[in-house]
């Protein structure tokens, strides 16, 4: 069954737990969003804020994939470059499927329903995101359309002696 994605809902305790529950098990499967394993949803917590308070302000919108129970099984936000020369692309991040719902095809479902959502968006051309080398998250990417137009070796320190790529994508909305 797919998923059922709602871009801009309404946020509460349930959904920002679901959040928090989300990116831990992600993170904790070995997901490269922001963390290294172990990390539990209190150490996220903080981050999760961070998001938030950027969509309190307007400057980020918040788009949810949930499952056939109604649990955020999905998560992407989408932010708005404030540089005033900059202002017809936004950045994607917290790109997020669940692990126990993975390899069902809704991280692609998710970047279409991002891609759609971001097409809504009065001036916005393109949606550009950043990713961990030697993840394999780039090659996802570029399947969905995505393509490499920058990379800084060595920039994301995941511990002493690993460091990795940080790849810099674009999706053309035109």
């Amino acid at each position: 069954m797919a998923l059922t994605f709602e871009l801009d809902p309404k946020v509460d305790r349930t959904l920002r737990d679901g959040i928090s529950g989300l990116w831990a098990d992600v993170s904790n499967a070995g997901g490269a969003v922001g963390f290294v394993p172990p990390v539990t949803a209190d150490e996220i917590r903080p981050e999760l804020v961070k998001h938030l308070a950027a969509m309190a302000e307007g400057r980020t919108r918040l788009l949810v994939g949930y499952d056939e129970e109604g649990a955020v099984a999905a998560t992407a936000f989408l932010t708005h470059n404030t540089h005033r020369l900059m202002g017809h692309w936004l950045w994607i991040y917290t790109v997020m499927v669940h692990p126990r719902h993975q390899g069902k095809g809704y991280g692609r479902d998710l970047m279409a329903a991002a891609a759609e959502g971001a097409r809504g968006i009065d001036g916005i051309e393109a949606i550009r995101l950043t990713c961990r080398g030697g993840t394999g998250a780039d090659r996802f990417y570029a399947s969905c359309g995505y393509k490499e137009v920058g990379r800084v070796p060595g920039a994301i320190r995941v511990a002493d002696g690993d460091d990795r790529d940080d790849i810099v994508m674009l999706l053309p909305l035109g």
